[in-house]
């Protein structure tokens, strides 16, 4: 789904960042009324649309995400549709909206895995409302969820032709299992949250959740959904937690619950919340286009994630001058997409095993005999693996920086190509 909107917003507003990025303000301003409009629907009388929209635009997940292209950012959107699309059932009792919600959760699911927690939540909604169990003898959500899964047939082919890769790799992380390292991870994960959240929204989110969870277990219908659609989600995150790191941006899909969950309630908090998370938003848009302060590389996340690509263009554009490199091999894909971006004149090749699953120009033949260069980070302590070189020169160090604050620093190996295992591709260019 984020290819199909960056298709989408290229096409509209060209290839620089403006068209990458088009489609996500327009998806945070629409959500935001879908959001506003569920908080309506499902909390009557309580005027909480306007502030679940603000407290949710508030948070610095949703303030950057609003700028940015990440497979997160369609998520959210039909997460958010999906949720607004059952509060319309429940406010109205039209069967049609059962449909609604099922092409919502199914383009969700499109987008990332995770939309696929949109179905359980949905049916454990139904069963736990007396009110509402009658709909599972009727014909309207079963409807909406063939229609969900109907949209990931999609995916499903993909995957079907290609290894079930897709699948292999997301699954995998369920078997994951190192409760030694567990509160580290929940630590981390908690952490995360607060700051993506940012302190006093994350307390009136978890507050709203409390509450939430507290009259779902009276049976109400509205306050239900909403523990359902955070709780469930929320369970898994914490269930990984017990085998791996769960990343930070992962439980962005509780945040639209969590925010009218929020705003059900008068708080003295809502407004400095708001305040501060707006405050820290603004703080971080202008460290990331200016750097006015001087933090170090490891506590500026706008220069570990977005700054200094520029430089390290220039970095490995000298080097291939000097050594008379006719491509660039980059085995991270997000350093070869950034360098394919930013890096002029030379072609700029992807060099790793998942690869093979594009459908982009193969390059063995391209490299074969040719001199190169091979950019790692330098984290890799260990060499390239000579299977794909004929040659592999002592390294120059190069650096991702911005300001003169290193972000990453490089290995540049000069190499001369041979046709190898591993699949070698050539990344596409802006127009």
């Amino acid at each position: 789904m984020v290819a199909l909107w960056i298709r989408a917003g290229t096409a509209i507003a060209g290839h620089g960042a403006l068209g990458v990025r088009l489609l996500a303000p327009v998806a945070a301003a629409l959500g935001s009324l879908l959001l506003a409009q569920a908080a309506e629907d499902l909390l009557p009388g309580r005027r909480a649309g306007p502030m679940a929209a603000a407290l949710l635009n508030a948070t610095l997940l949703f303030g950057i995400g609003a700028v940015t292209m990440t497979p997160d950012t369609p998520l959210l959107f039909f997460w958010t549709a999906t949720l607004w699309a059952l509060a319309r059932l429940y406010a109205t009792g039209r069967g049609a909206w059962w449909l609604a919600a099922g092409v919502a959760a199914g383009l969700a699911l499109d987008s990332k895995y995770t939309g696929i927690l949109l179905l359980p939540a949905a049916l454990l909604w139904l069963a736990w409302v007396p009110g509402l169990r009658p709909w599972l003898r009727r014909p309207y959500p079963w409807a909406g969820a063939a229609l969900a899964l109907l949209c990931f047939v999609p995916v499903v082919n993909w995957n079907a032709a290609h290894g079930w890769a897709g699948f292999a790799k997301q699954g995998g992380r369920a078997a994951d299992w190192a409760p030694a390292r567990a509160l580290q991870f929940l630590g981390e994960l908690l952490a995360g949250q607060i700051g993506l959240a940012t302190p006093l929204l994350a307390v009136l989110f978890g507050a709203g959740l409390v509450v939430a969870t507290r009259l779902a277990w009276r049976r109400d219908a509205g306050w239900s959904l909403l523990a359902s659609a955070a709780l469930l989600p929320a369970a898994v995150f914490v269930q990984h937690a017990f085998g791996d790191r769960v990343q930070a941006n992962w439980p962005a899909v509780l945040y639209p619950a969590a925010a009218i969950a929020a705003a059900g309630f008068y708080h003295r908090w809502h407004r400095p919340a708001i305040g501060l998370g707006v405050a820290l938003t603004a703080l971080v848009y202008l460290q990331a286009t200016l750097a006015p302060l001087p933090l170090p590389a490891k506590l500026d996340p706008t220069l570990q994630r977005l700054g200094g690509w520029p430089y390290l263009a220039t970095e490995v554009a000298l080097a291939a001058q000097a050594t008379g490199a006719t491509f660039v091999a980059v085995e991270n894909y997000g350093d070869a997409a950034e360098l394919a971006r930013t890096l002029p004149g030379l072609p700029v090749l992807g060099l790793d095993a998942r690869w093979g699953f594009f459908d982009l120009p193969d390059a063995q033949n391209l490299i074969a005999g040719r001199p190169g260069l091979l950019l790692r980070s330098a984290r890799h302590a260990e060499p390239p693996d000579d299977a794909d070189w004929f040659a592999v020169g002592a390294p120059l160090l190069v650096a991702r920086a911005r300001g003169g604050m290193v972000a990453e620093q490089y290995h540049l190996y000069p190499v001369v190509g041979r046709v190898g295992a591993t699949p070698v591709v050539v990344l596409p260019r802006p127009l």
